[in-house]
């Protein structure tokens, strides 16, 4: 049975959010150089309410690591960024076709698809540059960007978001197992590689060992997969107005889930199995891995 995370965590993830907010509304704002269209479009898509679930794992696995928020925050806010791009362009008419996020209009409701493509398209690049220049020394700058590129490219977030809709055109193709590794590949891709770079950025940032850094990994990869059956589960009954977007869009879209594949009860039962398996692997931190561990809970329990 999940255990709810104490409300002094609750407390603590709603500070960091507050945090990751006021940088990323500095980071978001541009010259005249810049149309005011697109920066309109790029601060409605980044600072949109949301759980920056992405940026608190980068400054949560760098306190774990004996790291410092400060120094973290830049890689957190270029994470949030990175993720904001991703929904602004999976939202948009030829990929799932959306018309609310995060309790609002998508961005191409709100403003027009040229506009909400060229606003993902900047955000994504402002991630890179803020990673350039804000963290230092330029050694880890370039790991940093190496390691959120190969997460968000071909072979991780985008190359998922593309597995995804390939098997959505051949879903009742293969049998249980079949199609069960395929859905698992599909969210380690497009979910968990994300997760699993927020991860390793706090790591990278405070300097973690390699034995913290493939905890870190090992931790990101359950709870990543996690999150994504509470999300399948949330889409057959979860409440539109806590979730801020469309519930029952994944079945009549025909897409590939596990409720769909394995049933409601057992996809529970892998949630809750992964997020336990996921938080042995953070015994290496003691105590310091505490609020990693209390994230885990409430990814279990999120009602949105």
């Amino acid at each position: 049975m999940a255990v709810s995370p104490p409300m002094a965590f609750v407390e603590h993830a709603q500070r960091l959010r507050e945090e990751v907010n006021h940088v990323l509304a500095a980071e978001l704002k541009f010259s005249d150089r810049c149309p005011s269209t697109l920066s309109e479009a790029m601060a409605y898509a980044g600072l949109g309410p949301g759980k920056r679930l992405r940026p608190i794992l980068v400054l949560l696995s760098a306190e774990a690591c004996g790291g410092s928020r400060d120094a973290a925050m830049p890689a957190a806010v270029a994470v949030e960024m990175v993720h904001a791009y991703s929904l602004v362009h999976d939202d948009l008419p030829a990929m799932d076709d959306d018309d609310l996020r995060r309790g609002r209009s998508t961005c191409h409701h709100a403003f027009d698809e040229s506009t909400a493509i060229l606003a993902g398209d900047a955000l994504l690049t402002r991630a890179f540059e803020l990673l350039a220049t804000k963290v230092r020394p330029a050694e880890v700058a370039a790991n940093c960007s190496a390691t959120l590129a190969e997460a968000a490219g071909a072979e991780g977030m985008v190359g998922g978001q593309m597995q995804d809709l390939l098997a959505t055109a051949s879903q009742s193709e293969g049998n249980e197992s079949t199609r069960e590794r395929q859905l698992e590949a599909i969210h380690r891709n497009k979910t968990g590689a994300l997760f699993v770079a927020s991860l390793q950025l706090g790591g990278i940032v405070a300097s973690a060992t390699d034995a913290q850094r493939a905890a870190l990994v090992a931790y990101g990869e359950k709870i990543g997969l996690a999150f994504q059956i509470v999300d399948d589960l949330l889409d057959v009954a979860g409440n539109e107005g806590q979730m801020g977007k469309r519930v029952g869009k994944d079945d009549a879209l025909g897409k590939l889930t596990f409720p769909g594949l394995l049933g409601v009860s057992e996809s529970k039962a892998r949630a809750s199995a992964l997020i336990h398996e996921g938080c042995t692997h953070l015994e290496i931190f003691g105590a310091r891995g505490t609020s990693l561990r209390e994230l885990a809970m409430y990814l279990g329990e999120r009602d949105s």
